[in-house]
């Protein structure tokens, strides 16, 4: 992985978090890390080239009136005010490659001064067992500040722990030391198949959580269960929840009278144009 930063501009060593998305049902991560992008005016400072990442190209995504820049698969951006890094990915991860794409992302993050990672995805909704409709949205957490993933700020923040990871189980542990020291590829699994005890461990996050977490970082993961869809208002949860994480205060934002929030330009089009109402 190459970083290739813009003319004129260098990381700010003082920017020691970084939030990043993985990949996942509904793109949940993506449309948070967008919102704090925007909502923080943070600016693009680079990008990131990987030969992991599946190449795309498209039109400016925060502002109306872009100086001609493009949009490349993986960005870096910079609040300086708010000491953060964020990394904004906008195509998948090749096959069977997101163990190497978590590593070189992990040497990225420590070898760039970064302390802690959070990192904002997705659950499968159909996998959540115990649903409470009741209290809306939930916010769920895998952290590295104890083994058994727990994190004190995270649980007074109101939020669980992800009930299904366990450490020591087989996928968990594979997973582990692929991070340290392997660099066989993730279809080389030394089970004859998988389970449903596997399936988290098998997630994008878990790449990432245990490649961060092998270069001593501390990692946060902040997740939510949603179905494939209009997953905007899950995107604005996993950013309100970064936000309070990281004790964000409301005059780092730039949004109007209404709230903090600044809609990306890109949202306007994220469904395409109305239907042709002659159609009914």
């Amino acid at each position: 992985m190459e970083f290739y930063v813009e003319e004129g501009k260098e990381l700010d060593q003082n920017c020691s978090t970084l939030i990043l998305p993985a990949l996942s049902i509904g793109n949940v991560g993506q449309l948070a890390v967008d919102l704090l992008i925007a909502s923080l005016k943070a600016e693009k400072i680079g990008y990131l080239d990987d030969p992991n990442i599946l190449p795309c190209v498209g039109n400016d995504a925060y502002w109306p009136s872009p100086p001609g820049d493009l949009t490349l698969p993986l960005e870096a951006y910079e609040s300086s005010s708010s000491a953060l890094t964020l990394v904004q990915q906008r195509s998948p991860v090749v096959k069977g490659m997101m163990v190497e794409y978590a590593k070189n992302l992990a040497n990225f993050a420590s070898s760039n001064g970064k302390k802690h990672v959070i990192i904002l995805s997705s659950l499968d909704f159909g996998r959540w067992h115990t649903i409470d409709v009741s209290s809306g949205l939930q916010v769920y957490y895998l952290s590295t500040s104890n083994i058994d993933g727990t994190d004190e700020d995270c649980e007074r923040l109101g939020w669980n722990r992800l009930q299904e990871y366990n450490p020591s189980q087989r996928m968990w542990k594979y997973l582990n030391t692929l991070a340290e020291v392997g660099s066989a590829l993730e279809e080389d699994l030394p089970f004859e198949e998988l389970g449903d005890e596997d399936y988290y461990p098998s997630l994008p996050f878990a790449a990432l959580f245990s490649c961060f977490k092998a270069k001593g970082l501390k990692v946060t993961c902040l997740l939510c269960y949603c179905s494939e869809g209009d997953n905007i208002p899950e995107g604005f949860h996993l950013a309100e929840a970064a936000s309070k994480l990281m004790r964000l205060s409301q005059n780092e934002f730039h949004g109007n009278e209404a709230g903090k929030w600044i809609i990306p330009f890109s949202w306007k089009s994220v469904y395409g144009p109305p239907a042709d109402i002659s159609l009914f």
